[in-house]
């Protein structure tokens, strides 16, 4: 397309060049005396040769887009005529140019390091749904952890020596330089809300974040007691303030449970690691009280053999859990001390197991709703005697219902909800199964998505009757999943027709078209099957508010009528 325009520019411009050339000499040829060119003659002139320039730069475009179809990867970066050509004696910089290569096709990307260059840090952040700040969270958490875990360790246990010093003291101020970042970086640019409205300030973020009690605490954290290590020595005890971020570390949990599907898992292990930080502070304090009275010497002491901590961590499990078989103490010191080690150990073991209750109480939450429902049912049909056959029906379609939705009945959580959301679900659940639906093609959009609201999704069992012939139709269906067959033929059991996911019966008693609304054919479920139910009267409620989608509703209906006489069907 692109060669062909050129070419026919290329001719209209050599023809009315020629035109003009030949009407310029045209006198001459005649046999004219031969006259000082006039004005005319020259403006001529000027016209014709700009129109031959014109055609030289075309002919030129045109063999380059040719070269470009031919070969796409052409190295050739000659430059076009309008663009200015360098100096002499100065090269041009070439940049140097960047592709990544998806499947066949090539694509042009930016350096890395110019990408990181263009990165600008966000002028606010939304601490509830951007995951980089969760991810930064994640970090603050883990310096926060290294105080948490460490300092009992390091004012209590020989780990720490004048080697390997500047190791820990290296670690220790890189945690303190992120609590300083995630302050004045982080912290200062959280949104907020104040009376309903989402505030993106930075100032008033920045105020916001001054005047809250969790900028007291991290400023508290960094009391720089680092200084009185020229007085006392390097004493881990001086670093307990750094504890004091610990809204941080609750703030990433509550962040991190809301983005996971499984937050139960979390909360599991989560609450496992509250067990094991309270049996490593008990073996601390016990190795701090066993070099209190003497490494060795009683036989409640820690001996010094071994590791000392897992030795020391043995012994604390063996008395929070209170397993028994624990040397007893001697001295008045040690009876103290045990004495206050069992209270706490029963105090927090007692803690932890109500704790792990509540979490796995939590996690089979749902299981737990089933299986309540089921035992209902099961109890009420004992009671009435209900036959075998229907009872595993019943139990069939509980399982069924339960491992394919994830609860028994929709409508329970939706109810709960606001209108727009539950608008949004509706969307995302039924719009790309009814947006293909001949029947609403062409309805209005915002009369399809209040029925999207009305639709109910109910699960038919292998054989069940979804509706009988000669019954009223009070509903139409929609297919989600599965398979449902129309029966039909003098014994009424000839499968007329399959319809599966997608397809629509029942609409024409729905929209009352030939006079009556009873259905002339059985439906019946082939295999299970995921059925959306509307009722009569919520369209009905519906389509009064759109009069236009209701004549195209009732045209189309009126058509699939007449087929259903020619043919027989379901009405």
């Amino acid at each position: 397309m692109i060669v062909f325009y050129h070419y026919t520019t290329s001719s209209a411009i050599e023809t009315a060049t020629s035109h003009l050339s030949w009407s310029s000499v045209a006198p001459l040829r005649a046999g004219h005396t031969k006259r000082p060119p006039s004005v005319t003659s020259q403006s001529s002139a000027i016209v014709t040769e700009r129109l031959q320039e014109l055609v030289r730069l075309f002919k030129d475009r045109t063999e380059k887009v040719k070269e470009k179809l031919i070969d796409p990867e052409s190295s050739s970066e000659d430059e076009s005529p309008s663009e200015p050509k360098p100096q002499e004696g100065k090269i041009a910089p070439k940049e140097e140019e960047h592709y990544c290569q998806m499947m066949c096709c090539k694509f042009k990307t930016m350096p890395w390091m110019r990408r990181l260059k263009k990165w600008s840090f966000p002028d606010s952040i939304d601490p509830f749904t951007n995951l980089i700040y969760v991810l930064w969270l994640f970090l603050v958490t883990l310096a926060w952890n290294w105080n948490v875990w460490l300092i009992p360790v390091r004012c209590t246990y020989p780990y720490q020596t004048p080697d390997n010093i500047y190791i820990w003291l290296v670690v220790d101020y890189l945690c303190d330089f992120i609590y300083i970042i995630d302050m004045f970086l982080f912290q200062t640019r959280l949104q907020f809300v104040r009376s309903g409205d989402i505030i993106t300030d930075k100032k008033e973020m920045r105020d916001n974040y001054l005047k809250s009690f969790k900028f007291k605490m991290d400023m508290l954290s960094l009391i720089p007691l680092d200084f009185l290590y020229f007085k006392v020595g390097v004493n881990s005890l001086l670093r307990l303030p750094r504890l004091l971020k610990y809204m941080s570390f609750f703030e990433f949990n509550d962040r991190l449970e809301a983005i996971l599907s499984k937050a139960y898992i979390y909360r599991v292990i989560r609450t496992t690691t509250y067990l094991l930080y309270s049996l490593h502070c008990n073996s601390c304090l016990y190795y701090w009280a066993s070099d209190y009275e003497g490494i060795g010497s009683t036989r409640w002491t820690y001996t010094g053999l071994g590791n000392s901590y897992i030795r020391c961590y043995y012994f604390a499990v063996k008395t929070l859990i209170t397993i028994g078989g624990l040397p007893h103490p001697v001295t008045l010191f040690e009876i103290t001390f045990q004495l206050l080690n069992y209270f706490s150990g029963v105090f927090a073991f007692s803690i932890m197991i109500g704790q792990m209750r509540d979490v796995v109480g939590a996690a089979t939450a749902g299981k737990t709703y089933y299986r309540a429902y089921m035992d209902g049912t099961i109890k009420y049909m004992n009671n009435y005697k209900i036959s075998k056959d229907v009872q595993n029906r019943i139990k069939t379609w509980y399982e069924y219902t339960w491992k394919s939705q994830g609860m028994l009945d929709e409508q329970e959580l939706l109810v709960q909800l606001p209108d727009k959301m539950r608008l949004d679900i509706a969307v995302d659940v039924s719009y790309s199964i009814v947006s293909k639906v001949p029947l609403f093609q062409g309805c209005d959009l915002q009369m399809i998505y209040d029925m999207l609201k009305k639709l109910r999704s109910v699960v038919y069992l292998p054989g069940d009757y979804v509706c009988k012939k000669g019954e009223i139709g009070r509903a139409m269906y929609i297919i989600k999943d599965g398979e449902v067959q129309v029966l039909g033929g003098p014994d009424g059991k000839t499968v007329l027709v399959t319809l599966r996911a997608g397809s629509v019966f029942g609409e024409i008693s729905l929209l009352s078209v030939g006079g009556g609304n009873r259905r002339t054919a059985d439906v019946v479920a082939h295999g299970f099957a995921n059925l959306f139910i509307l009722d009569k009267k919520d369209l009905n409620d519906i389509l009064i508010h759109y009069p236009e989608s209701q004549k195209l509703l009732r045209k189309k209906a009126k058509s699939v009528y007449n087929i259903v006489l020619c043919f027989g069907g379901i009405v």
